[in-house]
């Protein structure tokens, strides 16, 4: 039987939300791209939630976007409600989110998929990997797909998601599959444990779907999405949308009755799931156990979209038995007569710790192999895109010979989830929130273009045009603080008038009306730029000390055994981390302020012996 052979620069294989974006950017870059998935009518799918954003997720949209990702101008084409999280605090804390069309969302991200040049699409289920080396020289040479198809590539991405020995639970009912209704993908878990790679399993979940319909809307509260819809994309204007509300509603006591009577029946509480899920979006079981003295729990109806009447119950993800779900619906204010359309379930499947994988999301163990995504450990479509992004980048950047692609965590917050992720491993899934970014003065939503679009305006992520717009708009923001230093009131320059608590633009219009017709975007970077600017200035001190650290380098394949009187615990996380300087070795858990000092005094004797050497 003859092979069909088929040669790229990268393969991706996955074409969930880390799949889609890495193959994207590194087809921007100028490589020649596959993008493998078992199913073309499932690109981009939203498996869970129909939504874009939240906390902090939609700071990670906006970075994506100013990177030149699809993310963010899909959801602002097929969004049904937009909404800006955190109004009342600090501009740090402002997170947009957004409801979507599921199914129009992903027909978006197909278009631009298929619209892209150095791109091919296409339907394969991928078997195995393919190397070529030993030892500590191993490198990918591309995948195996179905009918003995060869996809080679010395760039190959892994962007699985849930599929990776998956297997879904519904009470006592136990299906293969990485989503309902799809199979599962058995062999490329046996090929990465072959090649040595640490393998664990995590488990996550997703609620019921109701006909809307069936929904009795009046015991329950509307949530209406803002008079002023923001976009996710810095490319997209003042959107122009027909917004379609969501439902608050609540459990209560019979509900909370009902779960603990069938706790036996539940996979997590009778022995049938032991793997970890996600903390910080448990399932209704555990929520009512953990929580016991709470007597109730809010839950959203979110639409799936503007031509279907299936909708979401968000914060009731279950794995409990349909009978149960059915009497737990019923219980609900509003749902007493609602139909399910689709029981939830929990699913799990095979992740590989992060900790194997460098800053660039290339594998230590494999030349050329990255993973993106569900398969480093995280949760949440977002979090996903991000890796994808930069996993592609830096595929592409490593066949161009050039320098990776690492953002700092002062730089970003995708930064902060990958140094996360990398140097700090996950014990349960991984979910991105404000409080992980200890620098998150800088890293506004408002300001992801002005930090990442000269990145990727220098990888060629970005095109000229985005490029252009950002030119623009930042002489645009240094005209406007240059007037505002031109001209005084009141003894000061208008500037220093601004940093007053009560005065707003308004005031500053007022006296200078030449002003009002600025753009928002732009008004919005100078109002912050000036009042905060003494909070910024203190956080950037910080920076600067910690970079102090981080230049202190750690060469590759640093041989820690021969540091004496270094702990065992330190040697062995630092031997298989393998930081590249101070400041991620400072990260790691188990590693103490003596470690680090043992470690800099190693480095800085090494140093003094290499230029002893030279003079001499």
């Amino acid at each position: 039987m003859s092979v069909c052979r088929y040669e790229y620069d990268v393969v991706v294989v996955g074409a969930g939300h880390a799949g889609t974006e890495a193959a994207l950017a590194a087809a921007r870059m100028g490589a020649h791209v596959a993008l493998l998935t078992t199913n073309l009518d499932t690109v981009a799918q939203m498996s869970c939630n129909p939504a874009i954003g939240g906390v902090a997720k939609g700071h990670i949209v906006r970075e994506v976007d100013a990177l030149g990702g699809a993310m963010g101008r899909a959801i602002d084409a097929t969004g049904i409600q937009f909404r800006l999280l955190n109004r009342r605090k600090g501009p740090a804390m402002h997170s947009p989110r957004a409801q979507a069309d599921k199914r129009a969302y992903q027909t978006e991200i197909k278009r631009i998929i298929e619209s892209q040049e150095n791109l091919d699409l296409r339907q394969e289920t991928v078997l195995d990997l393919l190397t070529e080396g030993a030892g500590d020289h191993v490198r990918v040479t591309g995948v195996r797909a179905g009918g003995g198809s060869l996809y080679l590539a010395p760039a190959v991405i892994l962007a699985t998601g849930t599929f990776l020995q998956a297997l879904m639970h519904t009470g006592e009912t136990k299906t293969p599959g990485g989503r309902a209704g799809e199979g599962t993908t058995e062999s490329l878990s046996q090929s990465l444990l072959r090649l040595g790679f640490q393998v664990l399993r995590f488990k996550t979940g997703t609620p019921a779907r109701l006909n809307g319909r069936t929904i009795d809307y009046a015991q329950t509260q509307e949530q209406p999405g803002d008079d002023d819809p923001q976009p996710f994309s810095f490319l997209t204007g003042k959107l122009q949308v027909q917004q379609l509300p969501c439902w608050i509603t609540y459990t209560n006591a019979q509900v909370h009755e009902l779960i603990r009577a069938n706790l036996h029946r539940a996979p997590m509480y009778s022995g049938q799931i032991r793997s970890s899920g996600p903390r910080y979006c448990p399932s209704i079981e555990d929520k009512v156990v953990r929580f016991a003295d709470k007597p109730q729990h809010q839950l959203f109806l979110e639409p799936e979209g503007r031509d279907t009447r299936e909708v979401y119950v968000n914060g009731l993800p279950t794995s409990l038995p349909r009978d149960v779900q059915d009497q737990m619906i019923h219980l609900i204010a509003g749902c007493q007569r609602a139909h399910i359309m689709r029981y939830g379930y929990a699913i799990e499947y095979d992740y590989c710790p992060p900790d194997q994988l460098r800053p660039t999301l290339e594998t230590k163990r494999v030349s050329g192999l990255f993973f993106a995504g569900q398969i480093n450990g995280t949760t949440g479509y977002e979090e996903a895109a991000a890796q994808g992004l930069i996993a592609g980048a830096n595929a592409a950047l490593k066949l161009q010979g050039r320098e990776a692609l690492i953002l700092g965590r002062d730089q970003a917050y995708i930064g902060v989830l990958i140094d996360d992720l990398v140097t700090c491993g996950v014990d349960e899934p991984y979910r991105m929130f404000t409080s992980r970014a200890e620098y998150r003065l800088l890293l506004r939503q408002d300001n992801a273009d002005r930090r990442l679009t000269p990145w990727g305006r220098d990888t060629g992520l970005v095109d000229a045009d985005r490029a252009l717009r950002w030119e623009q708009k930042e002489a645009e923001i240094a005209r406007v603080t240059q007037v505002l230093q031109a001209h005084r009131v009141e003894g000061v320059t208008l500037a220093k008038y601004l940093q007053r608590p009560e005065i707003a633009w308004a005031d500053i219009t007022a006296r200078l009306p030449e002003l009002a017709a600025v753009q928002r975007e732009v008004v919005e970077q100078v109002v912050y730029d000036i009042k905060y600017a003494g909070y910024v200035m203190r956080q950037q001190e910080q920076v600067a000390r910690q970079k102090r650290l981080a230049d202190r380098r750690i060469p590759e394949n640093f041989d820690y055994s021969a540091i004496s009187h270094l702990r065992t615990e330190a040697r062995q996380k630092l031997a298989r981390i393998q930081p590249v300087n101070l400041a991620q070795a400072s990260r790691i858990s188990g590693v103490t302020p003596a470690d680090l000092a043992l470690l800099l005094a190693h480095l800085e004797g090494k140093l003094g012996q290499k230029s002893r050497d030279w003079n001499s």
